[in-house]
Formats: C-alpha cells, structure tokens, sequence
C-alpha cells in the first residue's frame, strides 16, 4: 500500500466538524440528518436528543451510514469519507467523561453551553466497518476502499482491491 491507510482515515476524521448520519426509520427507510461529532483514532462520537428519530432508530437497529466533506477550494481537493459502521449508546461514567473531552477538546466553544451530566443527551460511538476515502488530490473521483477489522481489542485497516 503506498500510503499508511490508516494515517489518511484517521487524518480525515480528524478534519472534519459535522458529518451527515444515515440512520433507518421503524419502516427502513432511510433517515440523513447532519450533527456535529469528535474522533478518537478510527471511533467517531456524536450526541442527540434521548428522544430523537436517531435515538430511536439506532435503539432498533445499530447500522449506520454516513459521510465527511472537509472543505475545499476548488473540485482539484475533495477530501472526504463515507463510511458504514454500528452506533453503540455510551452509558457508562467513564464513557461519558470521554466523551465530554473529546467534544470539549474540538469544540471548545460549547463548554458554555453544556450542563455536567444534562440527561437529555444520547451519546453515540461509532465502530467504522467500511471506508471509502475520497481524494481528488490523486485524480478526479479517487478513493480508496478499506475494511476495519477489529481484533483482539484493537482495530486493523485492510485496503479492499475493487472489482475491475
């Protein structure tokens, strides 16, 4: 692999502020709604309302898609990702606080806005399954295919060769 797959995937995340979330509705049709999130190497973190549509899509049925634009000045540097992946509610204390340090770390901003321990929130991590990295910066249309194997606790980045 000429680049380290795993170094651009997580640079991206990284980069990006909102991403649009696909989640699917009681009927299965889908739902796209864009929220604001933080990463962790190759997680990614976002927060609803307990009772929102996503809240309660993802509690009948964890699969996710979603998307991640960083901004560009011309079509030459598109870089972004779509992703399929399985949403997990954090419950736990600890979950929590790591979350709340993630956010408050990229967006520092909302430490105003946030009330310690405010019961409204549903918090999400998201496990990646599926990545397609696009780059322009390679040529017009680039991406790259990968799968997240996760093992043994740790998270492996395999680069998928696509059907010609």
């Amino acid at each position: 692999m000429p680049r380290n797959l795993e170094h651009e995937i997580i640079g991206v995340f990284a980069a990006g502020k909102d991403l649009t979330l696909a989640t699917l509705r009681p009927d299965g049709s889908p739902q796209a709604t864009t929220v604001s999130y933080a990463s962790d190497g190759l997680s990614l973190f976002f927060g609803c309302g307990e009772g929102s549509q996503k809240a309660r899509n993802l509690a009948r049925d964890d699969r996710v898609s979603l998307t991640i634009n960083l901004p560009y000045v011309d079509w030459s540097q598109i870089r972004g990702a779509s992703v399929f992946g399985r949403a997990r509610r954090l419950t736990s204390a600890k979950d929590a606080d790591r979350f709340a340090g993630l956010f408050l770390a990229k967006f520092p901003e909302i430490a105003q806005y946030v009330a310690t321990g405010d019961a409204g929130l549903a918090m999400f991590e998201i496990t990646p399954e599926v990545v397609s990295l696009l780059d322009y910066r390679q040529g017009f249309g680039h991406h790259t295919l990968a799968r997240i194997i996760q093992a043994g606790g740790r998270a492996r980045v395999e680069q998928v060769a696509e059907p010609a």
